[in-house]
């Protein structure tokens, strides 16, 4: 058995993203569902994986109750059709779990372990809202270990704003309004619709129908209209639904083989993982996990920053990304950035993002055979960040 192998990415999909509640695309699709049919397409865009072939399939999700128990990845390989010798399983890593699903099966396919995986990530958030039968532990805070505001989110995007007071909430709007223009460019340069995959759907508004493209995007997004939204997290404030992900619905799903037996079976790579690194930081600024994260990564890859052509950040909140960039001397501006927006706009179903991030990078490296390598990288609920280094197998 070989010590090590290089992991590569073969393909990518997911459906398009729905807001979350009672009038969201998703409001009577079950979230294994979804699953379902990401796999379903992933075997139906590349016909010559034999579907036997198949070593693992790794399905994260935040919340493992209801559709989204019963170990997932298991459970949706069957519903979906693959072979009942196919095994799976479930991971949890909050927002980074559809990452780690890729880190996993990377590493057990690096090992030997696995010659090719399915791994991706789901999260139905008007079924099974964030913290849903949660019940943490009460010595966090009577022991001191986190503040109170460690287990809100909103919470600790307004602590970043505090630690860096430079990133001003005109600023984050400003991030917004890009981010919002960034994805109505791609869609319109038809940069988004071939790694979707039409979900069928029923709403009680309409009836049956095709979810074809995401729905929290909104074109047209103004300074001046994120100027008189609410900060509903603290007074006077600066987080907004405007500079932050929404609430949402949605699944992804990606191949991931050995370099050698993708060749084997006249699979056709769009790149390589190089390394990838997860990291702890303070729960109460969980947004500036990417920045130790990120810096692992490239430390164990040799590289620098000045060597990574693509960023692929997960735009939970818009001070995260701003923190991020401020460290490490990127413009915010930069056409190296989320070149089709983020989750500001496409929206952010928590366990599922990682895949959407390293999707979009596969199809920017595509376009541009003069970058070398890319980062996807994201914050992490609970203090973390997972940063993951891809080489452009185009370059």
């Amino acid at each position: 058995m070989p010590s090590s192998r290089d992991v590569v990415f073969v393909d990518g999909v997911r459906t398009p993203f729905g807001r979350s509640g009672p009038k969201g695309l998703y409001a009577e699709t079950r979230a294994d569902d979804l699953v379902v049919r990401v796999i379903r397409e992933l075997i139906r865009r590349n016909p010559s994986l034999p579907p036997e072939r198949v070593d693992e399939v790794a399905v994260a999700a935040t919340t493992q109750i209801g559709d989204q128990g019963l170990t997932i990845g298991r459970s949706a390989a069957i519903l979906a059709g693959l072979p009942k010798t196919v095994p799976g399983y479930a991971i949890d890593r909050m927002c980074a779990g559809a990452m780690t699903a890729v880190t996993s099966v990377a590493g057990g396919i690096a090992f030997g372990a696995y010659d090719v995986a399915i791994a991706g990530g789901v999260e139905h958030m008007g079924r099974h809202p964030m913290g849903e039968g949660v019940d943490p532990n009460p010595r966090f805070l009577a022991d001191k270990l986190v503040d109170a505001s460690a287990l809100s989110m909103g919470m600790t995007a307004e602590n970043l704003h505090d630690r860096y007071p430079a990133i001003s909430k005109q600023r984050a709007d400003a991030y917004a309004v890009m981010s919002q223009e960034k994805v109505a460019k791609a869609y319109a340069d038809g940069k988004i619709q071939p790694d979707l995959v039409e979900m069928g759907i029923r709403t009680a508004e309409k009836g049956w129908g095709l979810a074809t493209a995401d729905e929290a995007p909104r074109p047209g997004t103004t300074l001046e209209g994120l100027a008189s939204l609410k900060t509903p997290f603290r007074p006077h404030g600066n987080v907004t639904a405007g500079n932050s992900s929404g609430i949402n619905d949605g699944a992804t799903g990606c191949i991931v083989a050995a370099r050698d037996v993708a060749g084997e079976l006249g699979l056709r790579p769009k790149m390589r993982l190089v390394s990838y690194a997860f990291a702890g930081v303070d729960p109460e600024v969980m947004g500036v996990g990417p920045i130790p994260s990120t810096e692992r990564a490239l430390r164990l890859a040799g590289l620098s920053i000045d060597d990574i052509g693509l960023f692929e950040i997960n735009e939970a909140f818009a001070v995260q990304v701003l923190a991020f960039l401020d460290h490490f001397g990127i413009p915010e501006d930069s056409d190296k950035v989320n070149p089709y927006g983020g989750a500001i706009a496409f929206g952010h179903p928590l366990a599922s993002s990682g895949v959407r991030l390293m999707t979009q990078l596969a199809r920017q490296f595509a376009e541009r055979p003069d970058v070398r390598y890319g980062i996807t990288t994201m914050c992490v609920g609970m203090g973390m960040g997972g940063t993951v280094i891809w080489e452009n197998l185009a370059a």
